[in-house]
């Protein structure tokens, strides 16, 4: 590019310029300047004009670019949804989870049921235990029994209140 050395021979110019005592001013031959400074202003505008159509030109072809990637991904992404939607074994999965979540809710409430039903028949036997225990000693030793009692009547109700928590 012929301007780099126009401009290269300007700063070469200016460096080699005299200076000016007390001071950062040089003097250099006006004339030599002068004539740099025309050649580079003919030279300036063809180079500006092919560097502005190059930068107009990558700006186009980036727009286009995008435009057109931005295209192709929604093309993509909407045949993506529609395989998705479309697809035999997606919806087959969709049921199959759903009848599993409903299997397993159905047999956690059977356990469930289950469980109480048995802590209850448990806690049940425990009671009839106790209170056929209870009247059997009825009329026997009389201090004894009275706290065998207590404390058997505690236990009553310590477990009927548990059974009434199961419920």
């Amino acid at each position: 590019m012929e301007i780099f050395t126009l401009l290269e021979t300007l700063e070469e110019l200016l460096e080699k310029s005299r200076n000016v005592p007390f001071s950062t001013k040089g003097i250099v031959d006006k004339e030599q300047m002068l004539d740099l400074i025309k050649e580079i202003r003919l030279k300036l505008p063809d180079e500006l004009k092919q560097a502005k159509w190059v930068k107009e030109e990558r700006q186009r072809i980036l727009v286009e670019a995008k435009k057109e990637a931005d295209g192709i991904v929604k093309e993509a992404e909407n045949r993506i949804i529609a395989m998705i939607d479309e697809h035999e074994i997606t919806r087959k999965a969709y049921d199959q989870k759903t009848e599993i979540i409903e299997t397993a809710n159905e047999m956690s409430r059977e356990i469930s049921k289950g469980t109480k039903e048995y802590a209850d028949s448990l806690l049940a036997s425990t009671e009839d235990v106790l209170n056929n225990t209870l009247n059997k000693l009825g009329s026997q030793m009389a201090e004894a029994i009275n706290l065998m009692q207590i404390s058997l009547e505690d236990n009553i109700k310590t477990i009927q209140n548990s059974r009434k928590e199961l419920k």
